[in-house]
């Protein structure tokens, strides 16, 4: 449980650094998300086939992980946009709404009862997006689109949580994004019609960031992640990313000097979720009976 614990820490870590890559990257939300997952999908190709380590599937299997990957690309793209139309801050601190919904969906999803606590801490959280979205309007459209990758997001943790308990973390990490970039690769042109991108190729600069990207904040994050799912709950997971804005903001602050646009009500709100993760923590330490470091 302790190198879970360690493991979903460095993967939040990992993730601090994804929105600083909406600025960097000049592409748009839709080609970002296209281009991370056929470069996380090629790294890892190349891996296992060095390696020996790729588990044989079925063909029904296959279709079964890369549809979760779709999941997981479309979460990306509302994820970019959302930083795209507000800024890195705005954008990550919606993520954290994914805590709700996972309390929401995954019982629905699992035929479960729904877990008054984790509703109760998670509409703090909700309350904290509220406070942002009713005093920045500037950010709104932003927002909406964080909201809606927040919802992604909690469905990719909700089913990615079934998949640990079946299959290698390798196996669902390459499947993911073969299947990710495959379902990217047949709505993108619909996409890039409603949006369209100034140049489909990246430039050196754009691909520099994006094998970055690729690497150390996707296939090195996700294994994390999806290890530490082997002994932690979707729930949990969820919650803990609540970290992620913490350390993408302070690299937002410290690189593009966004404390400069940013509200009391951010601050107020930000609080708020939180105060929901530390309350989480304090729970599942309680319930566990072992140490949880923040």
């Amino acid at each position: 449980m302790k190198k879970s614990y360690i493991q979903l820490h460095i993967a939040v870590l990992l993730a601090g650094f994804t929105g600083l890559f909406g600025r960097l990257i000049n592409l748009n939300e839709g080609l970002i998300s296209w281009y991370r997952l056929l470069i996380s999908g090629l790294v890892m190709w190349i891996y296992l086939s060095f390696t020996g380590k790729q588990q044989k599937l079925l063909l029904k299997e296959r279709i079964k992980i890369g549809s979760i990957g779709f999941i997981l690309g479309i979460h990306w793209i509302f994820f970019y946009g959302s930083i795209k139309y507000s800024n890195i801050s705005v954008g990550v601190v919606c993520f954290a709404l994914t805590s709700f919904f996972n309390a929401i969906l995954a019982p629905l999803i699992n035929k479960k009862r729904l877990s008054v606590q984790e509703i109760g801490l998670s509409s703090l959280t909700l309350c904290g997006i509220a406070l942002i979205f009713g005093m920045d309007a500037s950010f709104r459209i932003g927002i909406v689109l964080g909201i809606i990758s927040a919802i992604f997001s909690a469905l990719y943790t909700i089913f990615n949580e079934r998949l640990v308990q079946e299959y290698e973390s390798n196996t669902i990490i390459l499947n993911q994004m073969i299947g990710g970039g495959l379902g990217l690769t047949f709505i993108l042109p619909v996409f890039l019609l409603f949006s369209p991108a100034e140049y489909l190729i990246p430039t050196i600069n754009d691909l520099g960031w994006l094998l970055i990207l690729s690497i150390f904040c996707t296939v090195l994050m996700y294994f994390l992640i999806t290890s530490a799912l082997k002994k932690i709950s979707s729930f949990t997971v969820s919650l803990t990313y609540n970290l992620e804005p913490l350390y993408t903001i302070a690299l937002a602050i410290v690189v593009y000097k966004e404390n400069r646009v940013l509200s009391t009500g951010f601050y107020i709100g930000l609080s708020l979720i939180l105060i929901s993760l530390m309350l989480q923590m304090y729970r599942v330490k309680a319930k566990s009976g072992g140490l949880i470091l923040p």
